[in-house]
């Protein structure tokens, strides 16, 4: 066999039915669309018409706004942390970053970062590294001695940061 013998088993390819070609086709006068009407005519669209009763999208009320690019961030409270580190799922004298998070099973993915809030209590001393963090997450953890690191963070939270590791 070479490139040129090559060809279609027969019946694979299965010419169009041309509508509108006469009675004697099959496919003639309405050409299989019925009678009149907006479904016969071509480029008309009647999703959601309702026979001209007010169409349900309509009836129902609108409520809120849905942000197109919101951001999807993960949410690790300080509850669920200790939760994990009683379990023994999480070793409170390494720092916890994404991947041991992750590894826990306390986030499914990170998405536009993590967000530690002060949720729940904590009694381990821990070092954190997240995106984001409450005041209140910062300050629980920083009472018991540990340290909540903020990834990709400005300069100046960078610079509270550093401070706050040297008074430690």
């Amino acid at each position: 066999m070479r490139l040129n013998e090559l060809k279609d088993r027969p019946g694979a390819r299965r010419a169009r039915t041309r509508v509108g070609r006469g009675i004697g086709s099959g496919k003639g006068k309405t050409a299989g669309r019925g009678h009149k009407g907006a479904k016969q005519r071509s480029g008309t669209s009647i999703d959601g018409f309702e026979g001209g009763q007010m169409p349900i999208h309509r009836r129902l009320p609108k409520r809120g706004f849905n942000p197109l690019h919101r951001k999807q961030v993960a949410v690790v409270n300080l509850g669920r942390l200790q939760a994990a580190i009683d379990k023994g799922r999480l070793d409170a004298a390494k720092p916890i970053d994404e991947e041991v998070l992750r590894a826990a099973g306390l986030i499914k993915k990170a998405g536009d970062g993590i967000r530690l809030l002060a949720k729940g209590a904590l009694k381990t001393k821990v070092t954190i590294v997240v995106d984001h963090a409450s005041e209140a997450a910062r300050k629980a953890v920083e009472a018991l001695g540990g340290v909540v690191q903020l990834r990709g963070a400005s300069p100046k939270d960078r610079d509270e940061q550093v401070k706050g590791i040297e008074e430690h």
